[in-house]
Formats: structure tokens, sequence, C-alpha cells
């Protein structure tokens, strides 16, 4: 089941304001970091977006070689960052549930 970010972070803040919790935290750009969030994940859709897309043309020998490649390239090193985010995010995760009260 593929779940949109958008729609998840809108999950995350019906929750929040179920909870009672106070508003997001803006910094003083005026971006909160659930806007910064989704504009890396949507940049991230896109670099994967953009690596299928020179992928066909790949099959269809439509593509230079070396746009193949950086296209490729490109989308492993962000889903080597995002994989590596999820992670450091779960860890953080376990710590906070881990800790005393």
């Amino acid at each position: 089941m593929a779940v949109n970010f958008s729609q998840a972070i809108a999950a995350y803040a019906a929750a929040k304001s179920q909870a009672g919790a106070t508003a997001p935290t803006v910094d003083q750009t005026g971006t909160s970091f659930a806007d910064l969030v989704a504009q890396a994940a949507q940049g991230a859709v896109e670099v994967g977006c953009k690596g299928e897309q020179v992928s066909m043309q790949a099959v269809a020998n439509q593509a230079d070689l070396n746009e193949i490649v950086t296209a490729v390239t490109n989308a492993g090193v962000t889903l080597q960052t995002v994989v590596a985010i999820r992670d450091r995010v779960i860890q953080a995760y376990q710590d906070i549930i881990r800790m005393p009260i």
C-alpha cells in the first residue's frame, strides 16, 4: 500500500490536534518542520521518478549512457539518504521509549 507523504503529514496533524498538542513551531523563515519534511520527501520522489524515466528511455534506446548513469546514481544516493534518515528516526524513537519516566 503506497502512502502519499502529504497524507501522512495530514494524518499526524489530525492526531496531534486530537491529542491537544500545541501548534507546530515555525522557524524565522516561516517554514514549519512538517513543511521541510514534505519538501524533502517530494524532492526524493522527484529524483526517483527522474531515474525511472531515464531508465525507461534507456530500454527504448533513446537516452545517453552518461545521462542514464547519472540519473540512476542520483536515485540510488537519494534512496540511501532516505533509508539512513528513516533508520535514525527509528533509533531516536526507540531511545525516547527507553527513557525512564
